[in-house]
Parts: structure tokens; C-alpha cells; sequence
């Protein structure tokens, strides 16, 4: 399958995309810190640390997101609850920062968040079809019936007792 390889690569991805926004703030705000110079009345200590502090914030973020990516690929299963909206709003985030690098950026790293928005996608819908459990090696495959309709090893007359018995009615 498809499934646990793709999830192995958004894992990888996502860390080291939290490493490079990271790293790419943490950057910044030493540029700031070092040119000292005011941004609109700005003090420029501010505008240092706070480029850092989202630096790492936005980088624990996605570090968080390909960490739930890890456990899809390592369990093999869906996502589920946090982890999932956590998939799901990474998807929207690298939606929202294709559009800007398209105009900011340019076209390679448009296709760049594009591929990274597919292959979430790819992993939170890879896995939808799952919820639905196997039946038993020894079940019949026609869903438990005869050829006739009744159940297997059963009377006609003699319900499933997964279906509820029907409705009384008044006279």
C-alpha cells in the first residue's frame, strides 16, 4: 500500500520544515538584533524576540503535526481526534503559505507547499475507508446468509439479531 510511506515522507517533511522555519526565524531576529535600527517606531529588542519566539512556536507546531505523521506511519492506522484536526490544519496552513510564496516567493516554492498540502491530504484520506472491520475468515461472504436468505445454519423464521425485531402495531 501507499499509505505507510506516504505518511513516513510527511513525517520527514514536517520536521524538517519545523527545523527550517525555525531556524529561518531565529535567523531573522539576529538580523534584527544586529542592524539595531527602529521598523515604524518598533523597538528593535521586540521585534527580535518576538521573530524568535515564533520561530519556535511555529517550528514546535509542525514539529507536533510530524509527530502525529509518525504515529499514522508507525500504527499504520487514521488519525484520530487532536492528531487529526493537528493533520488538517497543517493542510490548511500550507494552503495559505502556497498562496503567499506564489506572489512573495515564487512558483518553486508554490509547488514546493502544493506537494507538502497534497501529500497531508493523501494521508488523512488515505485512511478513510478503514473504519468498517474485517469479518471473520470463517463468516460467509454473502454477509452471513443461505442461498435462500434465511441465515446461515438458521430457520427462515429466525432473524439476525443484529437487525431489531419489527415495530409493534395497534389494531
Amino acid at each position: 500500500m501507499v499509505r505507510r510511506p506516504v505518511a513516513w515522507v510527511v513525517a520527514v517533511v514536517l520536521f524538517v520544515e519545523a527545523l527550517g522555519i525555525a531556524g529561518l526565524n531565529w535567523f531573522l531576529g539576529v538580523v534584527v538584533d544586529r542592524q539595531d535600527m527602529s521598523l515604524a517606531g518598533l523597538d528593535p529588542d521586540v521585534m527580535s524576540v518576538s521573530s524568535k519566539i515564533g520561530g519556535v512556536v511555529f517550528g514546535a507546531y509542525f514539529a507536533l503535526c510530524g509527530l502525529v505523521a509518525l504515529l499514522v506511519a508507525v500504527r499504520d492506522r487514521a488519525p484520530a481526534g487532536l492528531g487529526r484536526i493537528l493533520l488538517i490544519s497543517a493542510a490548511v496552513v500550507h494552503g495559505l503559505l502556497g498562496a503567499f510564496t506564489w506572489g512573495l516567493v515564487g512558483w518553486t516554492a508554490f509547488v514546493f507547499m502544493i506537494a507538502v498540502l497534497g501529500l497531508i491530504v493523501l494521508v488523512l484520506m488515505s485512511y478513510d475507508g478503514q473504519a468498517a472491520p474485517e469479518r471473520p475468515a470463517d463468516a460467509a461472504p454473502d454477509g452471513g446468509k443461505s442461498g435462500d436468505g434465511s441465515p446461515v445454519g438458521g430457520s427462515p423464521a429466525g432473524g439476525s439479531p443484529v437487525t431489531p425485531p419489527p415495530a409493534p402495531t395497534t389494531p
